[in-house]
């Protein structure tokens, strides 16, 4: 028969087992996605390409609406980083790379 002792440290060391696991899947996925300012320059430069080439093909409405929704979404980056305690250049840093850091992956 198995002592209450002996059943709350096998359930604690299960439970510390799982946390543990669940933190190192988290990192490596944090890792993973991981974005920098180099890549973010990347991205910036492919978007300044890509509406180029949109500007040139469909003309000026396309671009524009293209345009407006990166500036949409770096305007809500910038305004979460800012609600979550991001302040100054750091905040408008950390929106860039939130808009453009998918340079990393091309």
């Amino acid at each position: 028969m198995e002592h209450s002792s002996e059943r709350e440290n096998s359930e604690g060391s299960a439970s510390s087992r799982y946390t543990q696991d669940i933190q190192e899947e988290r990192r490596s996925v944090r890792e993973a996605l991981r974005s920098d300012f180099p890549a973010a320059h990347m991205g910036l430069g492919v978007t300044v390409i890509a509406l180029t080439v949109v500007a040139s093909v469909s003309g000026p409405r396309w671009t524009l609406i293209i345009a407006g929704a990166f500036t949409a979404w770096f305007g809500l980056a910038l305004t979460m980083i800012r609600i979550g305690s991001g302040r100054g250049w750091d905040a408008i840093r950390r929106a860039y790379i939130a808009t453009f850091g998918w340079g990393n992956w091309i």
